[in-house]
């Protein structure tokens, strides 16, 4: 099995960018945590326009993140590792299992309860965390091992997508929804007209942006609508899609990631904010991300094997699908993204970024090891 060109761009710009994020957050929660915190913490809610600096990064510049993974998702279906009904099948049954297995753990303590809107915040994979605590350990990482934890979290982020889509939009505005729809329809219109020009599509896809904002329907979910009416042709270097995708890779992952990491970790900890730790939302999450992901990855991929509806790849084991399962419990920005939806009381938010740091940081640290452990017992045997 071999990579191609543009998962080896994708994947090299996920596992930097990975680094990168680590960076930031640790930089931002020490700014919010320092004699400047005031200050800090403020500046992220300035208002520009009609809504804070941080508002226009999570419905604006996220919007070009999801806009990148659709395209990346349209290329693995096309030309990659979702084209083959067998080789998808693998990675959507571990999808599917590690969203729900998480969100039932969440439910089981949260059920009834005025938390009980945060059974999405554990379902969520951050792609490029994922990615980059994968990478540090070197060569010895199989590629269907790459493959397949790249597929599960662009899968299990398109689940996120219908999630907030579903489950997290309240009032609907059906003109603006309509409107934002009929300049898909366009836009699929000038794809089947052939017309392979990118400029009609992104300002079709700016229109659509504010309009689906204005609609009720998280706007986000305007860049995977976007991606899929973009012209692929023959998925060659001079196609629309490779250039806007090659294009995307590198402002996703040095300036998108990072800044929207950077607003959404600006958390003032109190003395006493292991106290939070103890509630029914904050063990939801860190229950759903450290034990439901690996879990429901595993249970899930096992039952789609045993009934001959996908394969496991021959350098794979079961323990490596645990190992990458764990990595799939770092949910960081997708879970934080879905948090600033199911919530809207600061407190609730604050501690739920809390666990889901925390979470993330457990889950890092299983799978690196455990695939350290794995790995290295592997090329052993061989």
């Amino acid at each position: 099995m071999r990579l191609t060109a543009t998962f080896k761009t994708f994947f090299e710009s996920e596992k930097t960018g990975g680094i990168l994020l680590v960076f930031v957050t640790i930089l931002s929660l020490f700014l919010a945590n320092s004699s400047i915190q005031t200050e800090y913490i403020q500046f992220w809610s300035t208002n520009v326009g009609p809504h804070s600096i941080t508002h226009w990064i999570n419905d604006g510049l996220m919007t070009i993140f999801f806009l990148l993974i659709g395209l990346e998702l349209e290329r693995e279906i096309y030309h990659g590792e979702l084209s083959s009904i067998k080789n998808a099948a693998l990675p959507i049954f571990g999808a599917f299992g590690g969203m729900l297995i998480p969100a039932c753990l969440f439910l089981l303590l949260n059920i009834g309860t005025a938390t009980q809107n945060g059974a999405g915040i554990p379902m969520a994979t951050d792609i490029a965390f994922a990615i980059g605590i994968l990478s540090l350990l070197g060569n010895r990482v199989p590629t269907s091992l790459k493959i397949f934890l790249t597929a599960l979290a662009v899968m299990d982020d398109l689940g996120a997508i219908i999630v907030i889509a579903v489950f997290y939009t309240t009032t609907i505005s059906f003109l603006n929804l309509g409107i934002a729809l009929s300049i898909l329809g366009v836009l699929f219109i000038l794809n089947r007209m052939k017309i392979h020009n990118l400029i009609p599509y992104l300002i079709g896809g700016i229109a659509m942006w504010y309009f689906m904002l204005n609609s009720g329907v998280h706007a986000t979910i305007t860049g995977v609508l976007l991606a899929f009416v973009i012209p692929f042709g023959d998925g060659g270097k001079k196609t629309s899609s490779y250039r806007l995708q090659y294009f995307l890779h590198k402002p996703v992952a040095f300036i998108i990631l990072p800044f929207f990491a950077i607003a959404n970790t600006c958390i003032a900890i109190n003395s006493n904010w292991q106290e939070g730790l103890v509630h029914a939302n904050s063990l939801g999450i860190i229950l759903g991300l450290v034990i439901g992901k690996p879990l429901g990855i595993f249970l899930f991929s096992l039952l789609g094997v045993s009934l001959g509806l996908c394969a496991l790849p021959k350098d794979l084991n079961w323990k490596t699908i645990i190992g990458a399962g764990m990595l799939g419990g770092i949910g960081f920005t997708m879970s934080i993204f879905i948090t600033l939806l199911a919530f809207k009381e600061p407190e609730d938010i604050a501690i739920s970024k809390i666990a889901i740091l925390i979470a993330s940081f457990i889950a890092g640290i299983l799978g690196f090891l455990g695939l350290k452990f794995t790995l290295k017992n592997s090329s052993k045997k061989t």
